[in-house]
């Protein structure tokens, strides 16, 4: 894991490339919103993508990550299908409601059937490399595709997408920087229950820092948004716990009153547990600090499953689940 965590600047170059590269054919119908179906690391690119281009596309931008698709899903709608294997259960039953649609569909996979029944059946694929062993280390893959594919049907400008690539830089140049702090944090979660903030704008890094402690550290945390937990999740810091550990991610232009309302939720939880720390992000747009907090935080949940001597890769019981479910 430690590996490919490494590889994921040289990921999002390959993955640039690909993009480009890419034929996404106009659809005969207006196009008046899109819906993504994906899950795990394939579905969290969507994640964001929707919060990338949140403030410059003008249609509604949705994601499913579950077995069937909303009733508003029509020949109206871009509907596209993200699984990195091509085989995902949930994705492949919401593929088969969307050919019923007359939707405009995009696959975005690295083969499995999913790429199998986008050229039987004429839908525009892009096909990623499918050498990686653990696709949530795929990440780069499918968050920049679906940006080519809004961008090649008009819907944004090439903005984000020259915000992921100069996040490259960004990365390759801290990557020291990175590895360091990553070690700091992950020595502070040791034997704690780790609890993530973020400000909604980018609740898909903590999302993504959530579900890498899930898999790489084999451990259990939760997270949530400012200002919403402000309204609910707060009343719950009540009685003192040590073995809490919260970070909070933060980003130099948060949204002003949100800033305060962080500051004012640490001096409440410091009250009731000493392990409160901050991470700050790094560059000069949502797409940069964001890609540069994932990288920080993959490295942070790679140490974790050292100090807790886990296997990072290893995901058995997704498996065993898997397994059960193919003997009905």
């Amino acid at each position: 894991m430690n590996q490919l965590i490494e590889k994921f600047p040289a990921q999002l170059v390959e993955a640039l490339e690909i993009g480009e590269a890419a034929t996404i054919n106009p659809h005969s119908e207006e196009i008046n919103k899109v819906f993504v179906a994906g899950l795990g690391g394939s579905g969290i690119g969507a994640n964001f993508v929707a919060s990338f281009i949140t403030n410059e596309c003008p249609i509604p931008y949705t994601v499913g990550k579950g077995y069937f698709i909303p009733k508003y899903v029509d020949k109206n709608t871009l509907a596209i299908a993200s699984s990195y294997s091509g085989n995902t259960e949930e994705t492949l039953h919401a593929f088969e409601q969307m050919m019923e649609t007359g939707a405009k569909i995009v696959v975005i996979s690295s083969g499995g059937k999913l790429i199998e029944l986008a050229k039987e059946h004429g839908y525009d694929y892009i096909e990623v490399p499918g050498n990686w062993p653990s696709p949530r280390a795929c990440l780069g893959y499918s968050l920049v595709q679906q940006l080519f594919v809004m961008n090649k049907l008009g819907f944004i400008s090439k903005e984000s997408i020259l915000n992921v690539k100069s996040s490259v830089d960004l990365i390759k140049y801290n990557q020291e920087e990175i590895k360091e702090e990553a070690k700091k944090v992950a020595d502070f979660l040791h034997g704690k229950l780790p609890i993530i903030y973020s400000e909604d704008r980018i609740e898909p890094v903590a999302v993504r820092f959530r579900q890498q402690i899930n898999e790489n550290a084999k451990q259990l945390c939760w997270h949530h948004v400012i200002p919403e937990m402000n309204h609910n999740e707060l009343v719950g810091w009540k009685l003192a716990n040590e073995d809490l550990a919260v970070v909070y991610l933060r980003n130099s232009d948060d949204f002003s009153r949100n800033q305060v309302r962080m500051d004012i939720n640490k001096k409440i939880i410091q009250k009731l547990t000493p392990h409160v720390m901050e991470i700050h992000s790094k560059g000069n747009n949502l797409a940069e600090k964001s890609i540069y907090l994932v990288h920080l935080v993959d490295w942070v949940t790679w140490y974790l499953s050292v100090h807790r001597n886990m296997d990072s890769i290893e995901v058995d019981v997704i498996d065993f689940l898997k397994s059960e479910l193919s003997k009905i």
